[in-house]
This record gives structure tokens, C-alpha cells and sequence, in this order.
């Protein structure tokens, strides 16, 4: 399952597969791989903790592997949530998923023209710390992406914060190369 806000769900993908969609696209896997994409649009992290497990536990199987990516948006910037509480909300849903037995895989949020650069990269960087000290594995979107010609290119639309065709594939390259086989186990 994966859980997060529009960047989770491809807004503005003309393809309409968005990072999630290019990623299992691009998973070779020896058992089928099932997706579910559970986004709400301009989710902050504290609605995103509130409504988590609700979406996530009544679609668990028992027959599978059960397994949890987290997209972590920008919107907390948005919402005037604080540093401590994002990262809190984060601690939280990470529990939660140990506590059912499910391996979570956390995804950070990628630039945006309209947020300062300090802003989003302590963000970034806090998600990553709240994962790091849990074991889970973190995907930094925005260190990678902040200086990319590409990625600037593609947000370069007016009045858009979410990323085309072109900036949806970069987030998926940086998914796939950096840890989403290990976790599926995968790899060697």
C-alpha cells in the first residue's frame, strides 16, 4: 500500500502513473506484486498519521507480504506544522506499521518552486532521521532534485507545485536506486 498526498497519486502526469505507477511498472519481481495507492491530495502529515492504519489495516491479507510505502509531502510547510510535530507524525506511523507487522519504505518530498530551499530541506532531512533511527528506509528526493535541470524544467509550469512527465520519472529512478529492491528482497 502506498499512502501520501498528489505527488503519491501523479497530478499532472500526463501518463497518469506518477512516480508509483513507473515504479512497480519497473519491478521485476518472481511473485505478482499488488498495488494500492491511497492518496488524498494536499495531505499534511499529521492527516496523514490520522488516517493511516483506517485505509491501510482493513486491506492487509494474511496470504501476503504486507508492505507499506509512506510519501511524505510538503504540506506540513503549508499547514504551519512544526519540525517536531512532522517528524513526530512520522515517528508515529512508523510504529504503528511495526507494531502490525508491516515493513514500511519512506519516500521524502521533492522541491517546490514556492517553499524556500532551507525550508524544504529540513524537512527532508528530519523525515530522514525520524527513519534512520527506526531502520527504515529512506528515499531524500529533494537533495537530489533541488539543483536538477530537469526536475526545474518540469516545475517550471505556473502555479504548479507538482511535477509532469519528466519529473515523475526522476522520482522513480530515485526510488528504484535507492534501496525499493532491497526492501522487496529482491537483491542479493
Amino acid at each position: 500500500m502506498v499512502v501520501g498526498d498528489e505527488i503519491v497519486a501523479g497530478r499532472g502526469d500526463a501518463r497518469a502513473m506518477g512516480w508509483t505507477g513507473r515504479v512497480f511498472a519497473r519491478t521485476d519481481s518472481p511473485i505478482p506484486l499488488t498495488s494500492m495507492v491511497l492518496p488524498i491530495p494536499g495531505e499534511d502529515s499529521q492527516q496523514l498519521a490520522a488516517r493511516w492504519e483506517g485505509e491501510v489495516v482493513p486491506r492487509l491479507s494474511p496470504e501476503a507480504d504486507n508492505r507499506l510505502v509512506v510519501g511524505m509531502g510538503s504540506h506540513d510547510i503549508d499547514h504551519g506544522i512544526s519540525l517536531v510535530r512532522a517528524r513526530l507524525n512520522l515517528a508515529n506511523i512508523l510504529d504503528q506499521a511495526t507494531r502490525h507487522h508491516i515493513s514500511a519504505f519512506v519516500v521524502g518530498p521533492p522541491p517546490r518552486p514556492d517553499v524556500p530551499e532551507k525550508q524544504m530541506s529540513e524537512l527532508s532531512n528530519a523525515y530522514r532521521d525520524v527513519a534512520d533511527r527506526r531502520g527504515v528506509t529512506f528515499v531524500d528526493t529533494y537533495h537530489p532534485l533541488a539543483s536538477h535541470d530537469q526536475w526545474q524544467t518540469d516545475m517550471a509550469q505556473p502555479g504548479s507545485y507538482t511535477p509532469q512527465q519528466a519529473g515523475y520519472g526522476l522520482l522513480a529512478w530515485l526510488v528504484l536506486h535507492n534501496g525499493w529492491h532491497h526492501w522487496l528482497g529482491l537483491t542479493a
